[in-house]
């Protein structure tokens, strides 16, 4: 879920790549339903304590069909009490697990502080982060909106701790973790209410049925996409969960390295299949550090080799090297420029991993709910800004490099033109998202080559 990218280089990658799905989907999809038992400490590899907390939580979550018309969400949330022996809780505090209300919740983190197992700037965060995410969800008119606010935010607020506590160890190549506690499903279900899902759009779905075929058939798929927000891996499950599950939950992105040490972002990165690297951005902030970081990047690169090798594998990568910003001078949000050499460094690999490979333009507008801070910062721990709005994403047909390159005789030409087309492609397509969900103008925001529609109504 908080997710950045880094730019593909052999010393420095970029891709951003999504996991698995759990939602269960209901046939007439007039009620929507996902329920999940989550046990509190996952399977996870570390120095010190390997104790499992088993955790009965979170959330039996209904969607009704009419009333995301109406954009009034039926979610109901039944809270079971958490399972914990004195042998499981072996050295982590279970502070925000028996927490029933806002009060409560907001003394545990100053109880935690006080004990020396927050450190004060990440129990200010926290505290911010309750507030932010608390007025987005509230401004949504979930009915249930409170009981929500308090089951996501407790539990992450135990994870995020957790975290602190006993940092997980991202190896290279990370598979989701699912189970005994599913980060996946913790991630969807923290995002899903800050999605005004009467003002998001999907854009050409027969492309992404296109896509399910070629891995159904042992081929790799490639999206080469814009990058908006630490929520791109969720927005994008969330709304093809009814519609292409297998691509919803098959994803795999490689994440940069600030996903991985700060504490807030953690818990939503172990729900995630990554290729860890550390960012082309961030590669010099500490020079001492550089050559272990190309290293480190340079393994990471190997373990997306050997995946591609294997087939059947869909990967989404932002060539632009980091989140899209606004224009500093009019406010306005595009696709940040894509790094031609980025977007070779993977084709290549792509075409010489033995499986047929495809290429495909895909679009995000989902800066709203999650933006990022105007200006790249160097340090961990970031301020979150969150905000309940409509989302999009949009596809467009596979793209050929033979094609493109049939044009120039130059190598160089030939790569930069092929970056250009898909960055155009890209730039087309945010601009019809943009039009429906900033613009109001909804499906007729439609043209002849985007065609939007809302598959979960």
């Amino acid at each position: 879920m908080l997710i950045s990218s880094a730019t593909l280089r052999p010393s420095s990658i970029s891709i951003l790549s999504l996991s698995r799905s759990s939602s269960s989907r209901v046939s007439n999809l007039a009620n929507l339903e996902i329920s999940s038992k989550i046990s509190l400490r996952g399977f996870r590899t570390r120095v010190s304590s390997k104790a499992v907390v088993k955790f009965k939580a979170m959330s039996e979550l209904v969607e009704d069909k009419e009333s995301i018309k109406n954009d009034q969400n039926v979610i109901r949330l039944k809270k079971t009490s958490p399972e914990i022996s004195d042998k499981d809780n072996v050295g982590h505090s279970v502070t925000f697990l028996d927490v029933r209300s806002e009060q409560e919740l907001l003394s545990g983190i100053r109880k935690e502080q006080e004990a020396g197992r927050l450190p004060s700037n990440v129990a200010a965060g926290l505290e911010e982060l309750y507030k932010n995410y608390s007025d987005a969800v509230l401004k949504s008119g979930h009915p249930n909106a409170h009981e929500i606010i308090l089951s996501n935010m407790s539990v992450a607020f135990d994870r995020m701790l957790l975290e602190v506590e006993d940092p997980f160890a991202f190896s290279p190549y990370h598979k989701a973790i699912r189970e005994p506690f599913d980060y996946y499903l913790f991630g969807q279900n923290y995002i899903r209410p800050l999605i005004d899902f009467r003002r998001s759009y999907v854009g050409n779905l027969s492309v992404f049925a296109d896509m399910e075929y070629k891995l159904n058939q042992g081929h790799n798929v490639i999206l080469i996409s814009n990058h908006q927000s630490e929520a791109d891996p969720a927005v994008i499950s969330l709304l093809l969960e009814t519609t292409n599950s297998y691509i919803s939950e098959n994803l795999t992105y490689v994440a940069g390295d600030r996903v991985l040490t700060d504490p807030l972002c953690r818990p939503f990165s172990m729900g995630r299949n990554l290729v860890c690297v550390y960012s082309k951005k961030h590669m010099n902030d500490n020079p001492e550090l550089a050559d272990m970081k190309r290293r480190s990047n340079t393994r990471s690169l190997k373990e997306l080799a050997l995946l591609l090798r294997g087939g059947s594998q869909i990967i989404w990568i932002a060539p632009s090297g980091g989140r899209d910003r606004p224009d500093p001078s009019t406010g306005e949000w595009f696709p940040a420029p894509f790094d031609a050499s980025s977007v070779d460094n993977i084709r290549r690999l792509a075409d010489h991993s033995g499986p047929p490979g495809h290429i495909y333009p895909l679009t995000l507008t989902c800066h709203d709910i999650m933006p990022p801070p105007l200006q790249v910062e160097k340090e961990i721990g970031e301020k979150r800004v969150i905000s309940y709005h409509g989302v999009g994403i949009s596809v467009a047909p596979e793209m050929s490099f033979n094609q493109v390159a049939a044009d120039h005789e130059n190598p160089e030409e030939a790569k930069a033109a092929f970056s250009q087309a898909l960055y155009g492609s890209v730039t087309e397509h945010y601009n019809s998202l943009k039009a429906a969900i900033h613009g109001k103008q909804g499906l007729s925001a439609s043209t002849s080559t985007v065609v939007l529609s809302q598959p979960w109504l």
